[in-house]
Order: C-alpha cells, then sequence, then structure tokens
C-alpha cells in the first residue's frame, strides 16, 4: 500500500500595504501553529521591533543580487522601491515533506510561485473596504511620512487592478469576518482533490480487506 504524504499547500495572501494581511496572517497561524511561514528576504531596513529572521532576513542589495544570480529565489519581485523574495530551499523542503507553507506577498511573488507550482499554490487577495480607509488605516499606523503614504495608495490601486489572478478576494471590513473566510479557504484547500489522491488510492489498493 502506498505511504505517499499529501502535498503541502502554498497558501498566498496578499494585499495592498495596510489592508490587514499581516494580523489576519499571525491569526492563521496561531490557530494551525503547524502551517510553515515563509520568512522573505528583503533589501528594506528594519521597522521599529523587527527582528532579523523573525519578519524577514534582512540583507544588502548586493547580496540580494548575488542570490537572485545563483537562482536561490522560487520568486523575487521589487515592492515600493526594495526588493523581496523567497527561498527556493525552503519551499522545496516544504513540499517535499508535505508541510504547508503560508506567504505574506504580492502579486508579483504570487504569480511566479503559482507558475512554478501550479498544483500546489493557493492565491488569497485581501481588499481594503475602501481606499479612503486604507490611508486612515496608513496614518494610524504611523510608521510612515505623508509622501510615503501618497505613494503606498497610489501602488494600491495598480495592485488591485490584478485581483482577477487571485482564486479567492476577502474584503477585511471586520477583521474577524476576514478571517473566518480565510480560515475557511484554508480548511477548504486542505482538503482539496489532488492533496487528498493519495489517501484515496490507498483505499482503493486496500479494497481486499473491507468487509463487504
Amino acid at each position: 500500500m502506498s505511504s505517499e504524504r499529501p502535498s503541502g499547500i502554498l497558501l498566498v495572501v496578499s494585499s495592498p500595504s495596510g489592508a490587514g494581511k499581516t494580523t489576519l496572517c499571525n491569526r492563521l497561524r496561531e490557530e494551525f501553529p503547524n502551517i510553515g511561514f515563509s520568512v522573505s528576504y528583503t533589501t528594506r531596513s528594519p521597522r521599529p521591533g523587527e527582528t532579523n529572521g523573525v519578519e524577514y532576513h534582512f540583507v544588502s542589495p548586493e547580496r540580494f543580487q548575488d542570490m537572485a544570480a545563483a537562482d536561490e529565489f522560487a520568486e523575487y519581485a521589487m515592492v515600493h522601491g526594495n526588493m523581496y523574495g523567497t527561498s527556493a530551499r525552503q519551499v522545496g523542503e516544504a513540499l517535499g515533506c508535505g508541510q504547508d507553507l503560508l506567504f505574506d506577498i504580492d502579486f508579483q511573488g504570487g504569480r511566479q510561485l503559482r507558475n512554478r507550482f501550479p498544483e500546489s499554490v493557493v492565491l488569497v487577495f485581501i481588499l481594503p473596504p475602501s481606499l479612503r480607509e486604507l490611508e486612515q488605516r496608513l496614518r494610524r499606523r504611523a510608521t510612515d511620512a505623508d509622501e510615503v503614504i501618497a505613494r503606498r495608495l497610489k501602488v494600491a490601486r495598480s495592485e488591485l487592478a490584478h485581483y482577477d489572478e487571485y482564486d479567492f478576494l476577502i474584503v477585511n471590513d471586520d477583521l474577524d469576518t476576514a478571517y473566518d473566510a480565510l480560515r475557511a479557504v484554508y480548511v477548504a484547500a486542505l482538503h482539496r482533490a489532488q492533496r487528498q489522491a493519495s489517501i484515496a488510492q490507498q483505499l482503493i489498493e486496500g479494497q481486499e480487506a473491507l468487509p463487504w
């Protein structure tokens, strides 16, 4: 009888900056501690309270370019003037052992992962209830200057234009409701046919042991 494990899920969650994807991802990880989190590499500077290797791996632009040239990234892209990338080794190891991975990345990274791992990727886009509300959230965060907020809002419009590349769209108007939707997507993905195919095959191969 086959002992093949179910394949891992690459759950990509994207949103404009300030729409709440990090909060939602953190809640999902709290409820499902077995899901791994893909810690991206980035060339941007750490924000107050961020720790290298926890929120991101902070590297120099030169180091990032060397890693990209060595094909060490499963995906990478320029976002808000800084480079971000996902370790190809981490993704390969997760898929190899059937572990699920959660990604907090933009549409460029999600597109690259889907092209590379089409059977494993689930794409979720978190929408703000309005651009006015998005601006208010960015200002309440109090981490960016006015010109940075203006640039983020401009980028948000271009990111929203890629909504049709995603499998699921969740409006984060109410945090609990939005989390319930994200949770439902993940739980449903756990039971996709291609993920559970090995279990079904085991039942077929072992049918002589069934009482009927």
